[in-house]
């Protein structure tokens, strides 16, 4: 009998189930979240016992959940995080949520009690079968024959959920021996469907609606294409600011410029929407135009589709025809006005020093290799406005449900995740975030890393802090006579000091309060990585709603 299976037999046979669990885990994943608990300790144990897992401890479950979906949105692969019973499971919710929606592998791994005892009334004990019953179902593992269906729920699912009974005793009186593994090599998680293909006549005017999810369709290229952050940057691209230059219908010039007398047929024949778009309305208020065609492109189950206006569903396309000239110049004009837009605006002191300003300062300063974080609410939106997506830039972004919880550890995740891609490289690929105050004081937990753990070595968290959410403003409850209760309702201004709260998590700040402060912080962080360094902006939102009306009437829309 060879060493480490005389071990594991005189282990306990909670250890022993744990060890089976850890040697299977390795042959799919490279990296596990582990919180500290009681009835997991076997899990763990035998987790950082078993070779080429790598693991990290964090105490909170629900930063630990998001730390493992940013680190899997990177390596397209299942990175696990393991709780203890009762309340722990249930913490792990939203990241499994934005899991799903979004069509990110990750494994939430949870240690149970005995079914025996689970509706008697036992300490920390919970129904945690069909917990996340709304994401997806639970497989349950009792015994070692149980084992072999982790590698099915892996192989088939994106948000997969494991739960282990384990008895008592947990633990023997040494520590497990590692089972070694011949690993075949973890290739990106592949669970993409074809649903055919859709015939498309390029030479009717086409404009492609690119969201989150989406990939380079063959056959598309040349088209026009209003694209967001987190997509493939086009060839064609389209601002989306423009979007209402489209609905229009037509553009006229009165002869009064260097143009004589001109109409201009703006509206599209056709929009082809790739992927999960989800982020302008005007952009997605195209789509509700009866007199504009929908095809609607998905590699999933899901087709956005809200407003019931799809004509056409399908993966791929088969093209005849191609742009017209007139119509792709057309495109470029209308896409020329709104960025000159965002930038004459911009540009207009009265505005004061906002969100937006941040985003551009941001974008502006992007290399080829960066990574980009974008929180939910304004950053992704200003970010859009502002020049993502980059060619050469890996952007991420929680759309999948577009919640802002967990966006300081899935940057983490993806910091990390990123750098362990260039083991070799002379310093860590910059890892840049941009998050609202809110969505930063939601999840500051997530900075909390222990001194032995593996750390983010070239990460800035760009910090738009206008005290509260500034989102509102630009929405209906931003209205004039809506006023009186918007701070309570969804102002909720905060005297948080984020210095304090940074240097509590022994975290790098700094604080700026105009744009070119901004601009030689970001470059200071670009030419000297700090670990995890926080950019504070403080920027204002009393002028938001101004601003976003300055953007419409620059357009003219």
């Amino acid at each position: 009998m060879s060493e480490s299976l005389s071990s594991s037999a005189h282990q306990p046979e909670a250890m022993q189930l744990a060890q089976q669990l850890a040697e299977r885990l390795s042959r799919h994943i490279s990296d596990v979240v582990v919180c500290p608990g009681s009835r997991n300790v076997p899990l763990s144990l035998a987790l950082l016992a078993q070779p080429g897992i790598r693991v990290h401890t964090r105490i909170d479950e629900r930063s630990a959940a998001f730390l493992a979906l940013g680190m899997s949105r990177v390596s397209g692969r299942h990175t696990a995080v393991v709780t203890t019973s009762g309340t722990a499971v249930a913490n792990c919710l939203p990241a499994m949520v934005e899991a799903q929606h979004s069509h990110t592998p990750l494994l939430m791994l949870s240690a149970d009690r005995p079914r025996r005892l689970v509706g008697t009334g036992a300490s920390q004990t919970i129904e945690q079968q069909g917990i996340f019953s709304t994401v997806t179902d639970t497989v349950q593992i009792a015994a070692e024959e149980d084992v072999p269906r982790l590698s099915h729920a892996l192989s088939s699912q994106f948000a997969v959920h494991v739960n282990v009974s384990l008895d008592a005793p947990l633990v023997g009186d040494q520590l497990p021996v590692a089972h070694a593994t011949d690993a075949a090599p973890r290739e990106p998680l592949d669970l993409w469907k074809d649903h055919g293909c859709v015939d498309v006549d390029l030479s009717r005017n086409t404009l492609v609606i690119a969201g989150d999810e989406a990939w380079e369709v063959a056959g598309l290229e040349d088209v026009p294409t209003i694209a967001e952050p987190s997509t493939p940057a086009p060839f064609h691209p389209v601002h989306p600011l423009a979007a209402g230059l489209f609905a229009r219908g037509e553009i006229t010039t009165d002869g009064s410029s260097e143009y004589a007398d001109y109409v201009a047929k703006t509206k599209p024949e056709q929009i082809i929407v790739v992927g999960h778009p989800t982020l302008h309305r005007p952009v997605l208020g195209l789509l509700t135009d009866p007199d504009i065609e929908v095809i609607i492109l998905s590699r999933t189950d899901q087709f956005t589709d809200p407003a019931k206006t799809g004509r056409h569903f399908g993966t791929r396309v088969k093209v005849s025809g191609r742009p017209r000239k007139q119509w792709l110049s057309t495109c470029r004009g209308l896409s020329e006005v709104a960025a000159e837009a965002v930038r004459s605006v911009l540009a207009d002191d009265t505005h004061g020093f906002t969100g937006l300003h941040v985003a551009a300062a941001l974008t502006d300063g992007l290399g080829v290799g960066d990574a980009v974080v974008l929180g939910a609410s304004n950053p992704v939106r200003d970010a859009s406005l502002t020049g993502l997506p980059f060619g050469g830039v890996d952007t991420y972004a929680p759309r999948g449900a577009a919640g802002i919880d967990g966006t300081v550890s899935q940057a983490i995740g993806v910091a990390l995740a990123t750098q362990t891609l260039n083991p070799e490289a002379v310093r860590a690929p910059h890892t840049l975030a941009l998050l609202g105050d809110v969505t930063f004081l939601h999840d500051i937990g997530g900075l909390l890393i222990g001194p032995d753990q593996p750390a983010p070595e070239n990460l800035t968290l760009v910090v738009a802090n206008d005290s509260g959410g500034g989102i509102f403003e630009s929405l209906e409850i931003g209205r004039p006579q809506l006023r009186a209760s918007f701070e309570p309702a969804v102002g909720s201004p905060h005297e948080a000091d984020i210095a304090s709260l940074c240097a509590g998590y022994g975290v790098g700040h700094v604080r700026v309060e105009t744009l070119n402060d901004l601009l030689v912080a970001l470059a200071d962080a670009a030419e000297y990585p700090y670990g995890i360094r926080v950019i504070e902006a403080a920027t204002t939102r009393s002028t938001r709603r101004a601003l976003d009306a300055a953007l419409k009437d620059a357009v003219g829309v």
